[in-house]
């Protein structure tokens, strides 16, 4: 095995998306110790369930019906049914027992237990109470969006049970018990947030790594190592002259140039009949069939060719030799045709069986020589990116242009209710000793719990996290205090940085948390991101953060004759909304094996770290940033820092004017959490009210359509116009990134659902002298306007007289000044000077103003650097990053 490989237990269904997950396995080099597969239960008590492992054995193994699960088939005759689990296939069960021979690999086997409890996308374990069935109260359902931990209350005669999702958790330890080796569980989730979050839950409980190669696998770029095999379908190419194959499709031709043959076993959609049944979905001409028929009633949505939305389902009876040592042969005169009504119609198989496969064609195949695709590490647009750094030479810095203040009437300040708030925890003021860093981290949790209880608020109303370090190596003590925080799924976006010395004496943590109190009774306010499983699509995040968090932008006014409440779920479903998205800070993990490419080379460190922020937009439908920072480790002189802040401008540069020159970029992914995907939207009973068939809408980061005075032309002005526009970008030199990585990207927020033309971007002086600039993006959103301004000071040099309060002072008022003309108001307004603006979040460079005990708890939310820089190369003495939110007269 090769260095990290993994020993994986893999679930299969009998379905292509699990069985190509075992060649991903095979082609990362990992190895995979057993199958492991749960069946729908036997209805009647002659047919007991086993656990026992059915071994791989020479020769060809049989496979009777086994009695006791009947329905009705197009002949009037009782046959099997179809279990219609939401987690699991189990049409083509009976078929199962048989891959222990087709794959020599032992399959162990389990009954499903129970049904689906927890409706949410997102799911925790919890033992949930259901009221017995003689009672006469309805059952309260939980509504689309709550969490799994929501549960009914205890009562009297109450009885527990459990999600089908717990089934896992005896079969699973079944293979643990026969393999304790093992330490992986790999899943063919694709696009099913469903699927893959219970499949997580149940992997991490077991010490198990998830694996999820598939996942968003076809949105990704075919990369440069993708074959030229007949079998991928027209127009692939590896020399780049042609335009590849995109779109969902492009998973299925992936199959059939691995070997995979792959039968449609069900049907449940219009456009599919039971003519498709036995169609081999991994060829060409099953392709090109689907795709006709999907076309014809209007698509039916993202992944549907890949029968996402339960279009169709499928039996893998075949594959390369590397993992099939047998054929599944399934004679026609042993199936029936079943319909159960509603367009569904599935292939009872009453008798298969194994053919082995010839020694000498086994002996022929490698799985490292097989066509397994596996994605390049960067999409078209960031290898653009990266070649744009290799020339950093060349390039010139953008002119600053200081624009024309827009003048936003009918401002007032908004409501004290506001929903977000900044809390502020430090590990020590200095004034005495008060222990290591774990026991400080555990009195900051200690007082994060207690500011929510005073608030009544859980620890779901953190949306982002920045947690500064004395020394990066007290991560591990820190992390798993913090995450007890968390009891629910989806827990706050984190970024973590070391500063060293630069934080006040005896002081070994500081913790920044935004935090949104959301209504009573308002779930859907808050959405969440949280990936856990390996794959190619971006890094997993395993702990106590998310990828990303999403809340209104600002608090939506209260709805008018709002008796029902329904008026408020319209508001939060539509587009009416705008979203602040908080993502956590992204270092440049290899999404599949959660390792750093070489230490050496920065470049590719910030492109791939870059790449991943990209990514995680998409997923959440980003259109815009308010600004972002790019974190660097401690440089070993200045020329080495002036470098890679020069790198990471024209990455960021790069990454935005991209799309303005080519119309090829990766496609986005829907939003995770923003509404049932197509998958849920199908099976998932607790989605209907979505309207199914309706495709996503796509969307591109940066999205120039948001930005008011666009203009689509690709002319040179047009082009001009876009550089001046580009979000304000910065860096920060540290001590130390987690994992010792290169960079960390840091956006301080995502716009998302805003609309055409509301967003601004402008530069103005805060003052006379020109020693403050002000960086502002304005957004008018149908519940107000928010005012984001990244306010800078150039260096001062060491030591400077103006001390911290003072400048942070000065850059309140000129931040202050600024607002009040936006809204028409007097400069001289007095106000100005007793209530400056306060910062969100304050960078200061740690040789001009030293971060003394005082400071840090007066000013609060203080990130001290070694330097700091702008996209221009110039130093700063310090950046504050504000927030404003203003109520519109007539809003």
């Amino acid at each position: 095995m090769t260095e990290g490989a993994l020993n994986v237990i893999a679930l299969v269904s009998g379905g292509k998306d699990s069985f190509f997950s075992i060649l991903h396995c095979l082609t990362n080099g990992h190895r995979v110790v057993a199958l492991a597969n749960l069946y729908p239960p036997p209805s009647s008590s002659a047919a007991t369930a086993t656990r026992r492992p059915s071994q791989g054995a020479p020769g060809s193994q049989q496979c009777a019906f086994p009695p006791g699960v009947r329905a009705q088939d197009d002949q009037g005759d009782e046959d099997e049914a179809d279990l219609n689990s939401f987690m699991y296939q189990t049409v083509g069960h009976q078929v199962i027992p048989l891959y222990a021979q087709a794959t020599g690999l032992p399959l162990f086997r389990h009954p499903i237990e129970g049904t689906a409890v927890c409706h949410g996308l997102s799911y925790q374990y919890q033992r949930r109470e259901i009221k017995p069935a003689a009672t006469t109260e309805p059952e309260a359902v939980p509504r689309p969006g709550l969490s799994a931990t929501s549960s009914c209350q205890q009562g009297p005669g109450c009885q527990t049970a459990e999600d089908e999702t717990e089934s896992l958790i005896p079969l699973l330890r079944d293979v643990l018990r026969a393999h304790p080796d093992a330490n992986a569980l790999s899943t063919g989730a694709i696009l099913s947030t469903y699927q893959r979050t219970r499949v997580e839950s149940v992997a991490l409980r077991l010490g198990l790594v998830p694996l999820s190669f598939l996942w968003q696998f076809p949105d990704l770029p075919l990369g440069q190592n993708f074959g030229a095999n007949d079998a991928l379908g027209k127009g692939s190419s590896i020399t780049g002259q042609q335009e590849p194959c995109r779109g969902d499709a492009q998973l299925l031709r992936d199959m059939a140039a691995a070997g995979l043959d792959a039968r449609i076993i069900k049907v449940a959609s219009a456009g599919l009949d039971d003519t498709f049944l036995w169609e081999n979905v991994a060829t060409e001409a099953g392709v090109r069939r689907v795709k006709r028929a999907m076309r014809r009633f209007g698509g039916g949505g993202r992944g549907s060719v890949l029968g996402e939305g339960g279009e169709f389902e499928t039996l893998v009876v075949d594959g390369p030799p590397s993992l099939f040592k047998g054929r599944v042969v399934v004679r026609e005169e042993n199936t029936r045709v079943v319909r159960e009504g509603g367009g569904s119609v599935w292939l009872s198989i009453r008798d298969a069986a194994v053919q082995m496969k010839r020694k000498a064609s086994l002996e022929e195949t490698d799985v490292k020589d097989s066509s397994i695709r596996i994605p390049g590490l960067l999409d078209p647009m960031f290898e653009a990116t990266l070649q744009a750094l290799s020339k950093i030479d060349e390039l010139g810095h953008d002119d600053f242009i200081l624009g024309s203040q827009p003048q936003l009437p009918c401002l007032t300040g908004l409501p004290a209710s506001d929903s977000t708030r900044q809390w502020h925890f430090f590990g020590s003021n200095g004034d005495q000793d008060q222990g290591g860093v774990e026991a400080q981290t555990a009195r900051v949790v200690a007082d994060i719990r207690l500011q929510l209880q005073q608030q009544a608020q859980s620890a779901s109303a953190i949306t982002n996290a920045v947690i500064i370090l004395k020394r990066m190596s007290d991560f591990p003590t820190i992390n798993k205090l913090y995450g007890s925080l968390f009891e629910e799924p989806n827990p706050a976006s984190r970024i973590t940085i070391s500063c060293g010395d630069a934080l006040p004496e005896g002081c070994s943590i500081a913790v920044y948390l935004t935090v949104y109190t959301r209504r009573d009774g308002d779930p859907a306010s808050r959405r969440g991101l949280h990936v856990q499983s390996r794959s190619y699509w971006a890094p997993a995040n395993i702990g106590p953060y998310s990828q990303a968090i999403t809340v209104p932008l600002l608090t939506p006014p209260p709805a008018q004759d709002d008796i029902d409440g329904q008026d408020r779920t319209r508001q939060h479903h539509g587009a009416s909304i705008s979203l602040a998205v908080s993502i956590a800070g992204q270092i440049p993990l290899i999404p599949a094996s959660m390792a750093l490419p070489d230490a050496e080379d920065t470049p590719l460190h910030i492109t791939l770290a870059l790449q991943h922020l990209w990514r995680v937009a998409a997923a959440t439908e980003v259109q815009w940033w308010s600004s972002a920072v790019a974190y660097f480790p401690r440089s070993p002189n200045s020329a080495d820092i002036r470098r890679r802040v020069a790198l990471a401008a024209a990455a960021w540069r790069s990454a935005h004017l991209w799309g303005t020159e080519s119309s090829s970029s990766s496609a986005p992914s829907p939003s995770e959490e923003a509404g049932p995907d197509l998958w849920d939207r199908k099976y998932n009973t607790a989605y209907q009210f979505f309207v199914e068939g309706t495709d996503e809408e796509t969307h591109s980061v940066p999205d120039w359509e948001v930005l008011a005075g666009f203009d689509a032309d690709d002319s040179g002005e047009a082009t001009k116009w876009r550089r001046r526009c580009l979000p304000f970008m910065f860096a920060a030199e540290v001590e130390e990134l987690p994992r010792s990585a290169g960079v960390e990207w840091h956006a301080h927020l995502g716009l998302a659902k805003v609309g055409a033309g509301s967003v601004r971007v402008f530069s103005s002086s805060g003052s006379s002298a020109r020693t403050v600039e002000l960086h502002h993006v304005v957004v008018d959103t149908a519940s107000g306007v928010f005012v984001q301004t990244a306010a800078t000071m150039p260096w001062a040099g060491t030591g400077t007289a103006q001390g911290l309060d003072a400048a942070v002072l000065d850059v309140g008022r000129a931040v202050a000044r600024s607002l009040s003309r936006m809204t028409g108001s007097a400069d001289d307004d007095p106000s100005l000077i007793d209530d400056p603006a306060s910062p969100h979040l304050l960078y200061a460079d740690a040789e001009t103003f030293p971060m003394v005990p005082a400071a840090a708890q007066d000013w609060r939310a203080i990130v001290p650097c070694r330097s700091i820089w702008d996209s221009c190369g110039e130093r700063l003495s310090m950046v504050a990053i504000f927030q404003s939110r203003f109520r519109t007269g007539n809003r």
